[in-house]
């Protein structure tokens, strides 16, 4: 019996052990499946993630795709473009707890327990890696009946880590460790899910659902706090409107949310205050949470906020465009008191809305998180770079070259809004070339069609009675091209909104609640689905018969968030953008990609002959591939929004796109600046000067605005300071232009960029890496605009690792130090790199008028330095094919010689020879960049190699 029992337990025993070989073989097995381009780990502790993908793009960039599913999504990126694949040339390393893919220098590691990645160099210095434990979080959300998730990933991030990118925000944020960033697309905010490192690697976020960098929580209530009257009384703020200088209430509340048309009005207020009057709310606040407290305002009309006695905001915005601002308050131990004053005139009807979040812990905070509302698997792409040049070069790669912009596109663009008919228009034009200011492109603004006939994309006749003899006159008499604004937006009834309404290529829910425009006397409208390929043709088959077809040069594509109805709530706007390809949360953010998508191939298919140049409102990864430019929209005519706007550039070039612009001299304006006399006068005048200073180095070059007129001569008298500085800076703009325009080449075969954020050429030097108002317009040129009203100085740090000279003298400075700039009201600080090559061209009115003959080159001495002079045929895409051509110029300080090399390439209309001015600066010998610079050499250049020695 007793060896009967001893036989019966081995067999039970050898039949466990098989048993678990047999499990462990299974799970072996399933552990993970090596593919041609990378891994699929399987994973099963319910973190959440039950299969984990690594794809190889190339050496230097990462597919990292995660789900909670079985499978993984089939869908195409609309971001990544379609020839992106994968490639077989890695190798593999195992381990019993992980996998490690390795290129020539990206080492991919993955956890197979957790699924956990992580990124090093091929030395193993650690570049990035997933939150321990793998820093993945899958929500399941129903949005209009589809299953799907709410995503996060969570990365580590040293303490020394800077982050960029993301878009063009408008809170004047530059260095975004430890900030929350939403991405939402707004009239004024353009999201680009991509950051740049300072640790130099990339990461492209591939969701197009509204997103979040930082702090995932929602903002809440006011009353998530312990409110007390100004008498000390828990339970709220008091509340006194006033009407002018009387309280005509007053009362005890607890939450302040006029935010959305949803939402109470200010219709509720007593009579009188939103027209006459104000709102101030007093008292104080606390929390049993001690740290750092986030408050968030949305807000239109005046508002200013004290915290225990010091102002903490002072913003007015317009009541149809209500933006955001934060401020944090430390409160260092629970049931510490703070006061709290927040005064707001609604300026006629406005919204507003105060919210706050509890404080969030601070090793979370400062980690590198991104979230998204609505996503099949978490999916982001790792991109290392040597520097953020190779990074963007990168992103690049795999969501396309930005074409060049055309010749024209890079002169000065006079617009306002608007020119409400034709003779308004030509005047304008015929104006500039009678007072010899250079000008290439006049825009017309919206409203030029026959109201209510929004959509139909017609002139109105009586007010343009001839558009094809207005757009020839401008072309072969005045030489300047026409831009025209181009909506995505139809009326009710009108022959184009048939037309697509029946094909059912209309978001329908605006039209079914009924709901009016802020236009006349209001109509009934919506907005075309981009996302259906069919309507993306027609919308530009009815552009191309009514006004591709009398030659107008470029399409302003506004409202492209989609704007389809102001002021409603992002969850109604949702609700309005039900998409061909799923829901509008899913696909919020990706709206202005597929419009100019549509747009771009459509003319390239009806006009191959002319180069696309799309601006718009929006902007999204990869629409660089679409000849689009962004300009940061209907921005304030305030001195902080100025300020805001170098950031916002700053940050939405280092999201990979090259072309940015604003409305300079801001586009929405104050009634104080309605009727300009005194003291107001002088400011309008001034800040518009300084705005031009600082538009004159964008990448785009763009007047625009409200009321004031805002054309040069209208801005300021002939003879004043003002208006001999926006000349000035409009003819050295345009001096400039050999520069500028290689800039735009170098952007397309180099996947450079133009507008550069320190960090791009100085990432060694940490103290770069906050300043938010200084850049590089190109690699060469440091510029410091002035931002401050009647500001004759200004602090510029010139950073270290080279010299420095001044652009108008030529004096040289020492890097490395702050320095207290001379900044007169005709000048902004610009200075010019130590060892950089300047081309200039002559004295020209428009950029067609002849070729860059004379040739200046400003040599700027003390170190090595080099420039290729790109050129081509400005207006068509030959180039593409190969037509164009470059001259490479380089110095050698050591035997102090500058070489212009052979030339390469050609097109149609290259001046065979020309004659090339030399002129050195360097410390010993100071000297400006102007017309009249004195050249110490000039030579005739023929194509061929030639080399000059400094004299």
């Amino acid at each position: 019996m007793k060896d009967l029992f001893y036989r019966m337990k081995k067999v039970v025993l050898a039949n466990i052990i098989s048993l678990a070989l047999l499990l462990g073989a299974c799970s072996t097995k399933k552990t993970f499946e090596k593919q041609e381009d990378g891994v699929v780990v399987h994973l099963n502790d319910g973190l959440g993630a039950k299969q984990v993908r690594l794809q190889v793009i190339s050496d230097d960039i990462i597919h990292v795709t995660a789900t909670p599913a079985d499978t993984f999504s089939h869908a195409q990126s609309l971001v990544v473009l379609p020839e992106v694949k994968g490639t077989s040339s890695w190798k593999l390393e195992e381990s019993a707890d992980a996998l490690t893919l390795l290129t020539k220098s990206v080492h991919a590691r993955i956890s197979l327990k957790t699924g956990e990645v992580s990124f090093t160099d091929s030395t193993g210095q650690v570049i990035l890696q997933e939150k321990q434990g793998g820093g993945k979080s899958f929500t399941p959300v129903t949005v209009e009946n589809l299953k799907s998730y709410a995503i996060s990933q969570v990365f580590e991030s040293p303490a020394d880590e800077a982050f960029y990118g993301l878009g063009g925000h408008q809170n004047g944020q530059m260095n975004y460790k430890g900030q929350d960033v939403e991405l939402v697309q707004q009239n004024i905010v353009d999201v680009i899910p991509f950051l740049y490192s300072s640790k130099n690697y990339g990461l492209l976020w591939d969701n197009y659902s509204i997103s979040k960098f930082g702090d995932p929580r929602e903002y809440q209530p006011l009353s998530s706090l312990k409110l007390f009257t100004k008498d000390g009384k828990e339970g709220g703020l008091t509340a006194d409107y006033y009407v002018e200088d009387k309280i005509k209430e007053s009362k005890v509340e607890n939450k302040i949310d006029f935010q959305y048309l949803e939402t109470p009005q200010v219709d509720s207020f007593p009579k009188d205050v939103s027209h006459k009057g104000k709102i101030v709310w007093e008292g104080s606040f606390t929390s049993d949470a001690a740290g750092l407290h986030k408050f968030l305002i949305y807000s239109s009309g005046y508002i200013k906020i004290w915290i225990d006695g010091t102002e903490v905001l002072n913003k007015w915005r317009q009541n149809w465009n209500p933006w955001t601002n934060k401020f944090n308050v430390d409160i260092k131990s629970a049931g510490e008191k703070h006061a709290i004053k927040i005064e707001w005139t609604p300026d006629d009807s406005g919204y507003l809305a105060v919210t706050h979040l509890d404080p969030y812990a601070a090793e979370d905070q400062n980690r590198l998180s991104l979230s998204s509302e609505v996503g099949d698997e978490i999916n982001y792409y790792f991109i290392k770079g040597k520097d953020a040049d190779d990074v963007i070069n990168g992103y690049r790669n795999i969501t396309g070259k930005a074409p060049i912009a055309p010749k024209w596109a890079m002169g000065f663009w006079q617009s306002r809004e608007r020119y409400t008919n034709q003779k308004d228009l030509i005047d304008v034009v015929k104006e500039y070339r009678k007072r010899h200011i250079p000008l290439d492109n006049i825009v017309l603004d919206w409203q030029y069609w026959e109201d209510p006939k929004w959509g139909s994309h017609e002139f109105d006749l009586k007010r343009f009675p001839d558009p094809k003899g207005m757009v020839d006159e401008l072309h072969n008499k005045l030489h300047a091209q026409l831009m025209i604004s181009v909506w995505p937006k139809f009326n009710k009834g009108t022959e184009n909104y048939e037309e697509m309404r029946k094909n059912g290529f209309l978001y329908m829910h605006n039209i079914e609640k009924k709901r009016k425009d802020w236009v006349g006397i209001g109509y009934e409208s919506t907005f075309y689905d981009p996302f259906n390929a069919e309507a993306g043709k027609l919308f530009w088959k009815q552009i191309d018969k009514n006004l591709n077809s009398i030659g107008i040069d470029a399409w302003w594509l506004d409202a492209t968030e989609p704007d389809i109805h102001s002021n409603i709530s992002i969850d109604e706007r949702k609700i309005n953008m039900s998409t061909a390809m799923g829901p509008g949360a899913k696909y919020f953010n990706a709206y202005s990609l597929m419009n100019a998508k549509g747009v771009y191939e459509g003319q390239r298919a009806s006009s191959p002959e002319k180069r696309v140049f799309i601006l718009t409102r929006s902007a999204f990864a990869g629409q660089q591939r679409y000849g689009a430019t962004t300009w940061s929209g209907d921005i304030v005519s305030r001195w902080s929004d100025l300020q805001d706007q170098i950031a916002t550039g700053i940050n939405f070039s280092l999201s990979g796109i090259p072309y940015w612009t604003m409305d300079i001299g801001g586009f929405a304006v104050e009634k104080r600046f309605y009727n300009l006399t005194g003291e107001t006068l002088n400011e309008w005048r001034e800040l518009n000067t300084r705005w031009f200073q600082f538009g004159v180095f964008c990448p785009v070059f763009r007047s625009h605005g409200q009321f004031p007129l805002r054309e040069i001569y209208n801005i300021a008298p002939e003879g004043t300071a003002e208006y001999n500085s926006l000349v000035y800076y409009d003819k050295l703009r345009y001096h400039l232009l050999p520069y500028i325009y290689s800039l735009a080449g170098h952007s397309y075969f180099n996947n450079s960029t133009i507008m550069r954020g320190l960090v791009m050429d100085f990432n060694a030097d940490s103290k770069v890496h906050n300043i938010a108002d200084e850049y590089m317009f190109g690699p060469d040129l440091l510029i410091n605009p002035v931002h401050t009203f009647k500001a004759r100085t200004r602090q510029v740090y010139l950073p270290a690792t080279t010299g420095w000279y001044d652009l108008y003298t030529g004096k040289y400075f020492d890097g490395g130090q702050t320095i207290e700039a001379s900044a007169p009201l005709d000048r902004i600080p610009v200075y010019v790199k130590e060892g950089s090559i300047l081309p200039a061209g002559p004295e020209i009115q428009y950029t067609s008028e002849k070729s860059a003959d004379p040739l200046t080159l400003y040599v700027y001495a003390g170190k090595d330095a080099s420039f290729t002079l790109y050129e081509d045929e400005g207006i068509n895409y030959n180039y593409e094919q190969g037509k164009y051509s470059t001259i490479p110029f380089t110095y050698n300080e050591s035997t102090k010689t500058l070489t212009i090399g052979d030339r390469q390439g050609s097109y149609q209309g290259m001046p065979e020879k020309r004659t090339v001015k030399i002129v050195w600066v360097n410390k010993d010998h100071a000297a400006g960049v102007s017309f009249t610079a004195q050249p110490a050499q000039v030579i005739e250049y023929t194509g061929k190699t030639v080399s000059v020695v400094s004299k």
